[in-house]
């Protein structure tokens, strides 16, 4: 009797080994948890924008997404409409990788935003001073008591405010409508502001296909296209941010030569017509740029700065300083542009 019990409780017990085993070996350790062999795949979370062409081109070739496989990982593309957006998405930890111009990733980090800029995909003149078809405004001069659109913490807006000073005015001589890039372009064409800080492709949309003229351009006042990574990222996937900028340098390269596929893409991408891709990169973005953030970013920024400061963007000018000396990481893109 004894002998039948021990026999009873020698099979049960074989049964249950052997359904762990079989756990184990579908995925799952003996607590249920998935295997480490069975571990998700990584996730490299980036956005895409019609301001930044490399975004679009590695969007539609996979280049990217191939050599993340063979680094067991993934692309994750989510749009952004400005370079605000772009950091709101950094900030929320919606991506890892945000494209900006370079005076918001410098107003982002003085703020407190953990990011680096590790990539520089463009020298574009992306914005201007613009008044709708018909309007008797013709300079700077005239823009004082006016209201104008602009998204604040992008580009446009940096660009206004340094296009006022030039002749002695500040935000407060003017009213400034807060509305996204493509809101801003409806607003001026409706006669709900008299004029816009625009970002293209919407700027040379607004003015090909309605007559809205340019005012003031400055290419000068336009800072560079950055490509941002949050630090979390960097320090725990350092070798992830490598083959991403090493994917931005190919694009860009590969813009340079193919600049007519380029413009197909992003007016494919935008829903514009061909002209205005082509007005956009064929005539407004340099891309015969080095990669790597320094100096010649820095000259831009160092002008900006007290902007930041005299509009109350800033807490205090020392974290701009700060955020001047520690903003980038340019070891990525020297490797990736050898």
């Amino acid at each position: 009797m004894k002998f039948a019990v021990r026999a009873v409780r020698s099979a049960a017990l074989l049964a249950t080994a052997t359904l762990l085993l079989g756990a184990c070996a579908e995925g799952e350790d003996s607590s249920g948890r998935p295997a480490a062999a069975e571990k998700e795949t990584a996730q490299v979370r980036l956005d895409w924008a019609y301001y930044n062409p490399q975004s679009l081109v590695l969007k539609e070739k996979g280049w990217l997404d191939d050599a993340l496989k063979a680094k067991g990982a993934k692309a994750t593309w989510t749009q952004s409409l400005g370079s605000n957006k772009a950091n709101e998405n950094l900030r929320a930890e919606v991506v890892d990788f945000g494209s900006t111009a370079g005076t918001p990733a410098l107003l982002a980090r003085a703020n407190g935003t953990p990011l680096k800029t590790v990539d520089v995909f463009s020298r574009p003149e992306w914005s201007s001073l613009v008044v709708a078809k018909g309007s008797k405004i013709d300079s700077v001069d005239d823009l004082k008591g006016r209201k104008i659109a602009a998204t604040k913490g992008t580009d446009p807006y940096f660009f206004l405010l340094q296009a006022l000073e030039t002749k002695g005015l500040t935000a407060k001589d003017v009213t400034v409508v807060n509305l996204q890039h493509a809101d801003g372009k409806t607003a001026l064409e409706r006669g709900q502001v008299d004029a816009w800080a625009g970002l293209d492709p919407y700027l040379s949309q607004s003015q090909i296909d309605n007559g809205s003229k340019l005012i003031y351009r400055n290419l000068d006042f336009n800072s560079y296209g950055f490509l941002n990574v949050s630090e979390t990222f960097l320090a725990e996937h350092a070798d992830l941010v490598q083959i991403v900028v090493d994917q931005y340098e190919r694009a860009r390269t590969w813009i340079e030569k193919h600049p007519e596929e380029t413009q197909r893409i992003l007016a494919a991408a935008a829903k514009i017509e061909p002209a205005v891709a082509k007005q956009q990169l064929a005539e407004r973005t340099h891309f015969d740029i080095s990669p790597v953030p320094g100096a010649a970013q820095r000259k831009v920024l160092e002008r900006i700065a007290p902007l930041l400061v005299a509009d109350n963007l800033v807490a205090d000018e020392k974290d701009v300083d700060e955020a001047l000396k520690t903003l980038y990481a340019p070891q990525f893109a020297e490797k990736a542009s050898k």
